[in-house]
This record gives C-alpha cells, sequence and structure tokens, in this order.
C-alpha cells in the first residue's frame, strides 16, 4: 500500500544486465534529495512570516520525486500539506510535515526490507 506497484514495476523494467543497480540508484537519490528537501522545507516553516508559496514550491518538488518512484502514502500526506499552504495554516503544515515524515520513513523502511530480500532472492 506504500508503492504504486505499476510505478514501481516500471522503474524495475529499466533494470538490466547494463544497468543492474539501477531501482536502488534511483532510490538512494530519491533519499538523498528528500533529505535536501526536507531541511529546505524545516527552514521554510521557521521563517517568520511563512512564505507558503516557496514552502509550496519545496513540497512540489518533494510529491514529484515520490510520484516518481511510486510513494503513494506520501506523495497523499504530501497533497495535504499543500492544502494547508494555500490556505496559509502554518500549524496545519507543520502538523502534514510531521505526517509526510513519518509516511517517509515508513516507506525508507519498506524499501530497506525489499532491497535485503532482493539480495538473499539473488544469491
Amino acid at each position: 500500500g506504500y508503492l504504486d506497484e505499476q510505478q514501481f514495476l516500471q522503474l524495475e523494467d529499466l533494470q538490466d544486465d547494463a544497468n543492474p543497480n539501477f531501482v536502488e540508484e534511483i532510490v538512494t537519490l530519491f533519499y538523498k534529495d528528500s533529505h535536501r528537501l526536507f531541511h529546505n522545507i524545516e527552514q521554510a516553516l521557521k521563517s517568520k512570516p511563512i512564505d507558503f508559496t516557496k514552502l509550496d514550491n519545496y513540497m512540489h518538488q518533494f510529491r514529484g520525486s515520490n510520484s516518481s518512484i511510486g510513494a503513494m502514502k506520501v506523495k497523499n500526506e504530501c497533497n495535504q500539506f499543500k492544502e494547508f499552504c494555500l490556505a496559509g495554516n502554518a500549524e496545519g503544515c507543520i502538523r502534514a510535515f510531521q505526517r509526510v515524515k513519518q509516511e517517509h520513513e515508513t516507506l525508507r523502511m519498506q524499501l530497506e526490507t525489499y532491497f535485503k530480500v532482493l539480495i538473499i532472492y539473488n544469491f
């Protein structure tokens, strides 16, 4: 339920003998980019007054990254965050961002399990 199976299968289909670690590389880049965007969002949430347009732009980038790997639950929480940004609701943004980070961490654990199983399967 954390990943759009079709989207993730499309990533797996791009993996071949010439690029055997493609999915792992994409996921690694996703998490590096997520770390950068989380930092930007946290800084934007601390600024006074909050620039909701900037905050929404950061979350838009993050939501796009999630869509690229099929992270459905995280993407859904990003949509909630966007609604709070549009309403200019700082407290709502802060609560939604906590849920985004929680779903992001849960996804990370799921993907770690996936890669561990993949390694075992390939040996």
